[in-house]
């Protein structure tokens, strides 16, 4: 992920995504949603210290609070690389990472958004779904 020019959007309707993230960014991940009352202070702060943040069950449609982190707009303010976030300029950390995952089964982004992020379908085909049955039976015998 980290050879990703833009932020991914995992299309993760049945959450190996968000499993598969939780488990890869243990330190330090916080788990957002839109509608969380802290997100911009989560967002604030993981940006500055490079933490991961994993912001869970977007819909169509992306707050335009993000788009500095999705199109990773960056300026330089004394030597130093920061993000505008909202009214706030923040010190941005290289080591920051944002995944983004969604739900819906068949999503229709806007070109606004399919422009700004990567997406990547982790939803299960029924092949793949028998080959994790199949590996969890042979685990069990």
């Amino acid at each position: 992920m980290d050879a990703l020019l833009f932020r991914p959007l995992l299309i993760d309707p049945q959450g190996q995504a968000s499993k598969w993230v939780k488990n890869m960014e243990k330190e330090n991940l916080s788990i957002v949603k839109l509608t969380d009352p802290d997100l911009l202070r989560t967002l604030e702060n993981s940006v500055q210290f490079g933490w991961p943040v994993l912001l869970e069950d977007v819909g169509e449609e992306l707050d335009p609070s993000l788009e500095p982190l999705l199109q990773r707009k960056t300026f330089k303010h004394g030597g130093i690389d920061m993000v505008q976030l909202g009214d706030s300029s923040i010190e941005f950390n290289k080591d920051f990472q944002l995944y983004i995952t969604t739900k819906l089964r068949n999503p229709h982004y806007l070109p606004e958004i399919s422009t700004k992020v990567s997406l990547i379908n982790f939803m299960i085909t029924p092949e793949g779904l028998e080959d994790q049955l199949l590996g969890i039976v042979v685990a069990q015998e």
